[in-house]
């Protein structure tokens, strides 16, 4: 995994006036395009895509300091206007191109990014491997942003907003692992943005043939693997260090990697004010 990152930054550094279509670098790397984002944004702390950009106007700048058209300029690096260009120039230095071209800055620079190995073997991860047949996922659902840290308000919103007689409801409805309540997270950015929207669904697993009450949401799950992850502790810093864990330890050190699917959160046990809880993570894995 880290040598793959690298030849990843690499090959964008070696592209940034080009098209870059990472699909085909995944599968040069063997590895799927969804697995690498994940990997990169999980270890790197930014999106790749945000990467891209923030490599493209650092080398980009040079250009803008020199004497050609910014048109030019803008078209050599993938932008059809100069407007475009000068937004996506902005996000990254603060400034326009016209103020760095006056005034020769200021500039923010994005350095090419180096994976390193670093042994350190202070996380355990309490882990096992289950295959599962399809089920479906069912319950009510919202769609909110992605947020890294801390406890999500939206999440918490649309779980408030439910009486307490449609949790007690849910709950009686599952039938099939993983059990009890979930929180699950689906149609999830690739590159995991913060503040990107995704599906919330609050609900259980029920059997493939197990009908649904017509006013509730499904989410169908195909047949596959997954890693299911044992964590407790304070909630929800415990969950989030875990999700982190499962880049950082797990996955580069295991035979597998993510695929496309949702990810589950069942809680297994929890204190009345919810600060402390017993969790599982679920998520999709096939054989790297």
């Amino acid at each position: 995994m880290i040598a793959a990152l690298n030849q990843l930054v690499n090959f964008i550094d070696g592209h940034l006036t080009e098209e870059i279509t990472i699909n085909d670098l995944a599968v040069n790397l063997g590895m799927t395009e969804y697995h690498l984002r994940r990997m990169f944004s999980a270890l790197a702390g930014m999106p790749l895509s945000e990467y891209i950009r923030r490599r493209r106007m650092t080398v980009a700048a040079a250009d803008v300091l020199g004497t050609g058209e910014l048109l030019a300029i803008a078209v050599r690096y993938g932008y059809g206007s100069t407007e475009a260009f000068s937004r996506a120039f902005r996000s990254v230095h603060g400034v326009r191109p016209g103020d760095v071209r006056r005034d020769g800055g200021p500039l923010r620079t994005q350095p090419q990014l180096r994976f390193r190995l670093t042994v350190e073997g202070n996380t355990t991860m309490d882990t096992r491997i289950a295959d599962r047949p399809a089920f479906r996922l069912i319950g009510r659902s919202a769609r909110v942003p992605l947020i890294h840290h801390g406890p999500n308000p939206h999440i918490q919103a649309h779980i408030a907003s439910l009486p307490a007689a449609e949790h007690a409801r849910l709950k009686e409805l599952s039938n099939t692992d993983p059990v009890g309540l979930l929180q699950v997270s689906a149609d999830v950015d690739p590159d995991y943005t913060e503040g990107s929207e995704l599906t919330y669904l609050h609900g259980v697993a029920v059997t493939e043939t197990t009908p649904a009450p017509d006013e509730l949401d499904a989410i169908e799950v195909p047949a596959g693997t997954w890693a299911v992850f044992h964590s407790e502790g304070a909630y929800p810093e415990v969950l989030q260090s875990t999700w982190a864990s499962t880049a950082t330890d797990w996955f580069p050190a295991n035979p597998w990697r993510l695929r496309p699917g949702p990810s589950i959160v069942a809680v297994l046990d929890r204190a009345a004010d919810f600060s402390t809880a017993s969790c599982e993570l679920w998520l999709p894995v096939e054989r790297a």
